[in-house]
């Protein structure tokens, strides 16, 4: 197992994730499956990608120690991790109707994702760190979001919060590349269907389509095709970027 890629997915038992790990797993990775509630649907991945190849772990990636752990325990099965994709998302769900407003939003909300989304990739990074260092070799893939860019919906602590995450993304491109390490982050639509956005109304992903250059909302699969590029040896020389996978809704 030792010569072949391995991914680290966070949040990876479902949604995004989940087809995030599926393609790594079909371009013959080793694949590390994170789940932090649904460990039957984390096996279920695992099934999937086949158990010579994969792994499910639990850990709590706003908790440094459990990452570490997690970490641990994925480099005693193969060896190396070469690519972590934080996608793991906090609590949150893209709802229209009870998202609050300008005037009643509490910093709480806040502190919530920018712990979701700054603070448990750092816990990431700072974990693979070691292993990517040694080898002179990493991909680390930051979920991000096109809402910063078009706030379709004001998600106020959500889009904060991945905001943030770019800022951290090109900080980390910068520092890491002298050790071979690339930084990038992809930043999908409003996805359909996830349990994020399940509860999400009719209305929203039809003016998405509407308004969106190919007259549809993007699915995670779509997503999942760029995350595994940057994984790869293909995407050596794209670091510090933010590509949008959002069926041309934003452009940059």
């Amino acid at each position: 197992m030792s010569e072949e890629r391995v991914v680290l997915v966070t949040g990876a038992s479902r949604g995004l994730g989940r087809e995030i790990a599926k393609k790594f797993g079909q371009a013959g990775y080793g694949v590390i499956v994170n789940y932090f509630k649904s460990e039957e649907k984390a096996n279920e991945v695992v099934a999937e990608i086949g158990q010579d190849k994969a792994i499910a772990i639990k850990a709590d990636v706003r908790d440094k120690k459990q990452v570490e752990a997690m970490v641990e325990e994925a480099i005693s099965r193969f060896g190396k991790i070469d690519v972590a994709v934080n996608n793991a998302l906090v609590n949150f769900e893209f709802n229209p109707v009870t998202q609050e407003k300008a005037d009643n939003i509490t910093w709480d909300k806040y502190q919530e994702q920018f712990e979701g989304s700054v603070k448990s990739a750092l816990n990431i990074v700072q974990s693979v760190l070691p292993s990517m260092k040694e080898n002179q070799y990493g991909r680390v893939i930051n979920i991000g979001t096109n809402l910063f860019q078009d706030p379709v919906v004001p998600y106020h602590q959500y889009t904060t919060g991945k905001a943030a995450l770019l800022g951290f993304t090109r900080n980390m491109a910068k520092e890491l590349g002298t050790f071979g390490i690339t930084v990038n982050m992809v930043s999908g639509g409003l996805l359909q269907t996830t349990d994020a956005s399940k509860v999400t109304t009719p209305e929203v992903f039809q003016l998405i389509a509407d308004t969106s250059a190919l007259n549809r909302v993007t699915a995670p699969e779509d997503v999942a095709e760029m995350v595994a590029f940057l994984g790869s040896e293909a995407a050596r020389a794209v670091t510090g970027q933010n590509i949008t996978v959002d069926s041309g809704l934003t452009m940059n």
